[in-house]
């Protein structure tokens, strides 16, 4: 029992407690924010006790991490060995090609002729024919008009592995000319040259352009008046490799007299 001027006391003699009911209940709502608050970081911690739980527990600490780390490591092998798979084409593993591949994927005739023996001037010096190996060799008539000819020429036979490429005009021919030629569809790689002694023009009796493609065994095919739009179909390094693939024969148009294939 108290006294109506004194706090209430229980039977226990507990120390006084002043417990105040507010009018409105929407004066607790700050107490109960901050209520929940607390409820969701404890909620947050016992979450985060018992994901490192492993890692704090007997047997726990760096130790635990090593199966982890394991893990980690075999999906990343085994997702690059799957990308590698998945990115390599069928045309990519087939373009590792080197010098010595053979120029004629079968042992099919292929129309060859052995250079002839004699010299030609190029950039104004002497040079034996017979040296021109691993070459394009382009026969240029007087006035040809074959500008866009030569520089397809120029283009496919540098891809084809060409050390050299020569726009060879007859002992008539301009100089002048055939060094323009040479510097404007060249692409840096022609040298002009002049056939004095009619050492080529006696072999192949050029008609129209003329191009002997050289292999490094001094052996040339022989195009005949190309087309505008014409292709070599040279493999990359062909034309560093023997024109003539071990068991294949020279086709009767080896001849140089005969008329080589046109692209």
């Amino acid at each position: 029992m108290s006294f109506a001027s004194e706090p209430e006391r229980d039977d226990g003699s507990l120390p006084p407690v002043n417990i105040v009911i507010p009018d409105d209940a929407r004066e607790l709502d700050r107490d109960v924010l901050a209520y929940r608050r607390e409820m969701r970081a404890l909620r947050r911690r016992q979450r985060r006790r018992r994901l490192l739980r492993p890692f704090n527990g007997p047997g726990g600490g760096p130790a635990a991490i090593v199966p982890l780390i394991a893990l980690c490591l075999a999906i990343a092998l085994v997702g690059g060995a799957l990308l590698s798979v998945l990115t390599i084409s069928p045309a990519d593993q087939n373009t590792a090609l080197t010098p010595s591949a053979s120029p004629r994927a079968s042992n099919a005739p292929v129309d060859l002729t052995k250079l002839p023996p004699g010299n030609i001037r190029l950039d104004g010096e002497s040079k034996s024919v017979r040296s021109l190996f691993s070459s394009a060799i382009a026969l240029v008539p007087n006035d040809c008009a074959c500008g866009p000819a030569l520089r397809r020429l120029t283009e496919q036979a540098v891809a084809a592995g060409a050390h050299g490429v020569y726009f060879v005009g007859g002992d008539d021919a301009p100089a002048a000319q055939l060094t323009v030629e040479a510097n404007q569809f060249g692409n840096g790689h022609a040298v002009p040259g002049i056939d004095a002694d009619g050492v080529l023009a006696n072999a192949y009796h050029p008609t129209g352009l003329t191009v002997l493609l050289v292999f490094n065994d001094d052996s040339a095919e022989v195009l005949r008046n190309p087309s505008g739009s014409f292709q070599l179909k040279l493999e990359p390094f062909a034309l560093n490799s023997p024109g003539v693939k071990a068991g294949a024969e020279p086709s009767a148009r080896a001849n140089p007299t005969a008329g080589a294939r046109a692209g």
